[in-house]
């Protein structure tokens, strides 16, 4: 990073806010396919089960993307990594725009989603370079924040489009935003070098083998699965089984991009303060979030709440998973076991979209999703969990020689 100093305590570095455009950007091509499932379906003459594999294949693409590329861009400045990146965005977005049919553009999502991994991984570790030790979280959720207020206004304002303009208005839009996003980070985040440019590959790949990186990495993709086995489907959720009228679901998933923005500051609060609570307490609320709402997919005002909690228990698991990861990852490597990490968050969205399709359509029904997203969320508490007991035996392994060292002396 450059030499710049670290900001006073109260406020954050305007370089973050440009990295909060760039999330912004990329989290609405994410996050807008589930507000357009139907129509997609019913133009492209697909079932939504296909539809909803657009999201499976946009996470997988971000899962495969992000390690990769983030090697190929390891002795890259960061800041020409990001603008690269949000390059291939604008133009993938406009290639979704123009696609023919399902499987072109399943292909352009999936070229588009090749930039989200590596985009958070290098981002992430640039905001966490830019503040004081104690304010890191803080600072990976204000970059994420773009992520939320994506699902906020982009998703809600894409699924608008869509109803009334057609699908495709809502990826010209979307390369739209990614031409700002450039602009946005080209003047207002500072050049510099990643560090990683200067460690060998196999230091970095060692990191990633570290036994606590890739528990960090399975408990970031089981804990977040199950928020896509109900978000992917939540226009057939709310039309279906809750009653609602196609153009009623925009504006309810403005209650989930707004608990999203909420939970993803509150969860890098509360992991500043207790990392470990944090983690394991957001995996928990997630968990218990997602199987109460089986008991309310019929009631409308209940169900409305519930898009709301959901977003706010998604996204407090955020800054918690992603800090765990980056404090064990500490030394070589952080770029990539950060860019894993994130790819295990997509690794995770693809499962959940994959398993709601399966439920839907060879298993229990539309009805079940809640229940089998709270088990899923469930087995990544489970991991988190076994981690955080190994890592007290460790230290206390470590503690015990120390202190019989000091009785002897």
């Amino acid at each position: 990073m450059s030499a710049s100093p670290l900001p006073a305590r109260g406020r954050m570095p305007v370089a973050l806010y440009a990295l909060t455009a760039g999330s912004f950007g990329i989290g609405c091509a994410e996050f807008v396919i589930m507000g357009l499932l139907l129509q997609v379906a019913a133009d492209l003459q697909v079932s939504i089960a296909a539809a909803g594999l657009l999201v499976t294949g946009y996470a997988l693409g971000v899962t495969a993307g992000a390690p990769v590329l983030t090697l190929l861009s390891r002795r890259m400045p960061r800041k020409a990594v990001l603008l690269a990146l949000m390059a291939i965005y604008t133009v993938g977005n406009a290639a979704c725009a123009l696609a023919p049919d399902y499987a072109t553009l399943m292909a352009a999502r999936v070229v588009t989603s090749l930039t989200h991994g590596t985009f958070f991984g290098v981002g992430a570790v640039v905001a966490t370079g830019l503040v004081p030790e104690d304010r890191k979280a803080s600072a990976i959720s204000v970059m994420f924040s773009g992520l939320t207020l994506a699902t906020l206004l982009g998703m809600p304002a894409g699924a608008w489009l869509g109803l009334h303009f057609g699908w495709r208005s809502t990826f010209w839009a979307m390369s739209l935003v990614g031409v700002v996003s450039l602009l946005v980070i080209a003047l207002l985040v500072p050049r510099s070098r990643g560090e990683d440019a200067r460690v060998a590959l196999r230091d970095e790949l060692a990191t990633i083998a570290r036994p606590q990186v890739l528990l960090g990495l399975l408990m970031t993709m089981l804990g977040f699965a199950g928020v896509f086995v109900v978000i992917t489907y939540v226009q057939p959720l709310l039309t279906r089984l809750a009653g609602f009228g196609e153009s009623a679901v925009s504006p309810i998933l403005l209650m989930f991009g707004g608990g999203m923005v909420i939970g993803n500051l509150l969860g890098g609060r509360l992991a500043d303060r207790r990392p470990t609570p944090a983690l394991l307490g957001t995996l928990l609320a997630l968990a218990a979030v997602l199987g109460a709402m089986s008991f309310v997919l019929h009631s409308r005002i209940a169900m409305v709440l519930f898009v709301g909690l959901l977003g706010v228990a998604a996204f407090a698991t955020v800054s918690p998973l992603q800090l765990r990861v980056l404090r064990h990852a500490a030394g070589a490597g952080q770029n990539l076991a950060s860019s894993f990490n994130i790819a295990a968050f997509n690794l995770g969205n693809a499962a959940g979209a994959w398993l709601g399709g399966v439920a839907i359509e060879r298993g229990p029904g539309l009805e079940s999703l809640p229940w089998v997203a709270a088990l899923v969320t469930l087995s990544g508490l489970a991991v988190a969990g076994w981690s955080v007991r190994l890592e007290r035996r460790s230290a206390r392994a470590v503690a015990l020689p120390a202190g019989c060292a000091a009785e002897r002396g």
